[in-house]
C-alpha cells in the first residue's frame, strides 16, 4: 500500500498534470475544427457569425458579429492609442505655462502614467478574452456542422434563449457574479503586479510627474542578501521573521488554547459549565477592535495596568533587577514586551472562537473508540493523545491552514494596539517605513498610505501572497490527502 507521502506527491503532481492536459485538449479541438471545418467556420475566422448564419441561426450571428464590430472599435479608440504608450507609460509632462498676452498660466495636459498603465491592463484583459470567445466561437461553429452533418435539430436563437432559464441555468447565473470577481478582483491584481516593475513612488506622482518601467530592480532590493541595513532587503527579512513567529504562535496558541478550554468545559465534573461557557463567548460578542484599542489604553505606558503594577511595587521590582529601565512597563512600546503581548492578548481575542469549534468537535468524537481505548487500558493523557488530537486535526485541520494565512494577514490585531503608541528602535527599519513589531501587510499599508511608496508595497503583496498560495497549496494537499476519512467512521 502507498504511504501518505507518496499518495500527497501523487495527487500534487496529478494536479498539475490534468490542468496542462486540459490546456491541450482545449487547442486540441480548436486545431480540429480549423483543419476539419467547412467554408461557414473557416469564414467565421474573419466574420464572427458566419458559422451562424450557415445554419440558420441568424439572430446569433447577428449578435456575434455586433460584437465583433464593438471589439474591432475598442480596439482602434481605446486599447491602441493606450498601448502605444504601454511601453513608456508615457512621455509628456504635465506644465503650467505663463501666457504674457492674457496674464494668465495656462495648464498643457501630459500623459498620466497610472491611467496609461490602467487602461493598458484593461486592454489587454479585453483582448485577451476576446481571443477565447473567438476560439469558443470557431469550435461552436464546428459543432454546429457536426450536428448537421448528423442530422441533429439545431436550436433556434429562442430555444437558446429559453435554454439560458433552464438547461444552462447556471451559466445565466454565474454571469454577474463571475463579471464581478473580473472588475473588482482580477484586474486590480493584474495593476498591482505591473506597479512592482515599475518607480511609481512619491517622486514619480502621476500626473505631476511620470513613472515607468525598471524590471526587477524593486524585486532585487527587496530580496536582496548583500544591501546594508538600511534597506528594504535588511526590513523585509526582519519583517517576514516576525510575520511567520507571530501566524505561527497566534494560530497554534488560540488552537490549542480552545480545545483545552473546550475539554475542560465537557468534563463532567465541572459545575456551571453552561455559565463558564457564555462569559467566554462575551468576548466574540464586543466587535475585535472595540476590544483591541480598550486594551491597547489598558496596557498603555501610564495605562490602568502599569497604574496598579507601580502601586504594588511591581515596576519597582522589575527595574530593580534590570528587566526594564523606564518607569513604567512597556508593554506595547518596546520590541521584546510588545511581541509577547500582542500574542497574549490575541489569545484572549481567539481562544474563545476556538473553543466553540472545538466544542462541537469534541461531543461528536465516537464514544465507542473512548470505550474502546478505556477498556484496553489507555489513561486520559494517551486518550487525549490518540484518539481526541487526531480526529480533531482531521476536523479542523483545513480551518487551521485557513487561520495561519489569515494570520499572516491580520492587519487590525498588530495595528490597532501599536499604532500611535510604539516607537520604532531600529532606525534601519525606520527609514523605510517599518517597525520591529510590523507585520508585512501593515508594513505594506504603511508604505501606501503614509510614504506612497506604491511599487514597494506592490512587490510586498506579491510576495504575501505568494507565500500565502505555496503554503495553502501544500498543506491543504496534505490534509485532503489520502482515505483518512475511512478510520474515523
Amino acid at each position: 500500500m502507498a504511504s501518505n507521502k507518496e499518495v500527497h506527491a501523487s495527487s500534487f503532481g496529478e494536479g498539475f498534470v490534468n490542468f496542462f492536459r486540459g490546456i491541450g485538449e482545449y487547442f486540441a479541438e480548436f486545431g480540429k475544427a480549423l483543419a476539419k471545418g467547412d467554408l461557414w467556420v473557416k469564414l467565421s475566422t474573419v466574420i464572427m457569425g458566419a458559422g451562424c448564419f450557415g445554419r440558420g441561426k441568424y439572430i446569433l450571428g447577428v449578435i456575434i458579429t455586433l460584437i465583433e464590430a464593438l471589439f474591432i472599435y475598442m480596439c482602434i479608440g481605446y486599447a491602441a492609442p493606450n498601448l502605444s504608450k504601454f511601453g513608456t507609460l508615457g512621455d509628456t509632462v504635465r506644465e503650467t505655462q505663463f501666457d504674457p498676452l492674457t496674464m494668465q498660466n495656462t495648464v498643457i495636459e501630459g500623459d498620466n502614467s497610472f491611467l496609461i498603465l490602467l487602461n493598458s491592463v484593461i486592454a489587454l484583459f479585453l483582448i485577451l478574452v476576446f481571443v477565447l470567445f473567438w476560439i469558443s466561437n470557431i469550435k461552436n461553429a464546428y459543432r454546429l456542422q457536426q450536428d448537421k452533418e448528423k442530422g441533429i435539430h439545431i436550436n433556434t436563437f429562442a430555444e437558446d434563449a429559453k435554454d439560458l432559464l433552464n438547461g444552462n441555468f447556471h451559466v445565466t447565473l454565474l454571469t454577474l457574479p463571475v463579471i464581478g470577481v473580473f472588475v473588482m478582483n482580477i484586474i486590480p491584481i493584474l495593476v498591482l503586479i505591473a506597479i512592482a516593475f515599475t518607480n511609481y513612488d512619491q517622486q514619480h506622482m502621476p500626473p505631476s510627474a511620470l513613472f515607468t518601467w525598471v524590471g526587477l530592480t524593486n524585486f532585487k532590493n527587496v530580496l536582496s542578501l548583500s544591501a546594508g541595513q538600511a534597506s528594504f532587503g535588511y526590513a523585509f527579512r526582519k519583517i517576514l521573521g516576525w510575520t511567520i513567529v507571530w501566524a505561527f504562535f497566534s494560530t497554534f496558541t488560540c488552537f490549542i488554547g480552545g480545545i483545552l478550554m473546550a475539554k475542560m468545559l465537557t468534563y463532567k465534573k465541572v459545575k456551571f459549565p453552561k455559565f463558564w461557557r457564555t462569559l467566554f463567548v462575551v468576548t466574540i460578542a464586543v466587535p475585535q477592535f472595540v476590544t483591541l484599542l480598550l486594551v491597547k489604553y489598558f496596557f498603555g505606558d501610564y495605562g490602568i495596568f502599569n497604574t496598579f503594577c507601580a502601586n504594588i511595587g511591581v515596576t519597582d521590582f522589575f527595574k530593580n533587577i534590570g528587566l526594564i529601565t523606564t518607569d513604567y512597563i512597556p508593554f506595547l512600546t518596546s520590541p521584546g514586551w510588545a511581541k509577547v503581548m500582542i500574542i497574549l492578548i490575541n489569545i484572549w481575542v481567539g481562544v474563545p472562537y476556538q473553543m466553540l469549534v472545538a466544542t462541537g468537535i469534541l461531543m461528536n468524537i465516537p464514544e465507542s473508540q473512548i470505550e474502546s481505548a478505556k477498556l484496553d487500558g489507555a489513561n486520559a493523557w494517551q486518550i487525549f493523545w490518540h484518539i481526541t488530537m487526531p480526529y480533531v486535526m482531521f476536523i479542523e485541520g483545513p480551518s487551521l491552514i485557513t487561520d495561519f494565512v489569515r494570520n499572516i494577514n491580520n492587519f487590525n490585531v498588530i495595528y490597532l494596539l501599536t499604532s500611535d503608541t510604539y516607537q520604532t528602535l531600529d532606525q534601519s527599519l525606520a527609514s523605510v517605513r517599518g517597525q520591529e513589531v510590523d507585520l508585512l501587510v501593515t508594513w505594506l499599508f504603511k508604505l501606501t498610505n503614509d510614504d506612497y511608496n506604491y511599487k514597494m508595497a506592490s512587490v510586498i503583496g506579491i510576495i504575501v501572497f505568494v507565500i500565502c498560495a505555496v503554503f495553502s497549496l501544500i498543506a491543504f494537499s496534505k490534509f485532503l490527502s489520502g482515505n483518512r476519512e475511512e478510520s474515523y467512521q
